[in-house]
């Protein structure tokens, strides 16, 4: 007979069998699974706000990000502007948008004209009108990029893109349009 132990009582069953776990219903396992994603979402926050505290943001001009359609065809020259300055502007900036822009050359060889170019051709050989025309847009580029910009060919050539130069060109028309010009 084997022996035992005076202080174990061998007939009384040493560890109670685990309950089986409680079936969840559908709703509460979604419940859960809700909490715990959100608990993961609101971490991931905060550590993505912790990592990119350090990173300084210029402000981002939309009229850069956001562009239209590519393939859309030529724009109709929209109403002209009163004003002999503004209305060279505003056939320079069109003939930019569509007859294509370029940089290093007043014209490419596929036709593309610069800022520059674009109005010296629309300006038809009236050198005062484009000498006062280039004088607005040299204004307008400076006050949106600041007083070291030294001419309208450097702006031109410091892009790598149509965007800007374009759009300066079409700004400088209201510009001097709000001015009489």
């Amino acid at each position: 007979m084997p022996q035992t132990h005076p202080a174990i009582d061998q007939t009384a069953p040493t560890t109670a069998a685990p309950a089986p776990p409680a079936e969840l219903t559908f709703e509460e396992r979604l419940t859960l699974v809700n909490a715990a994603m959100t608990m993961r979402l609101d971490e991931a926050a905060v550590a993505y706000e912790v990592n990119t505290a350090h990173i300084d943001l210029e402000p981002v001009d939309l009229a850069d990000v956001v562009t239209g359609p590519v393939d859309t065809g030529p724009a109709p020259l929209p109403e002209p502007y009163p004003t002999p300055v503004a209305a060279l502007l505003q056939r320079a900036h069109h003939r930019l948008l569509t007859g294509g822009w370029c940089k290093d050359t007043l014209v490419d060889e596929d036709g593309a004209r610069c800022m520059l170019g674009a109005i010296r051709i629309e300006a038809r050989g009236d050198r005062g009108l484009e000498a006062s025309a280039v004088a607005v847009l040299l204004d307008a580029i400076r006050r949106k990029f600041g007083d070291d910009v030294d001419s309208v060919p450097s702006f031109n050539d410091a892009h790598g893109s149509p965007r800007v130069p374009t759009r300066m060109v079409g700004e400088a028309a209201g510009l001097a349009d709000a001015r009489g010009l």
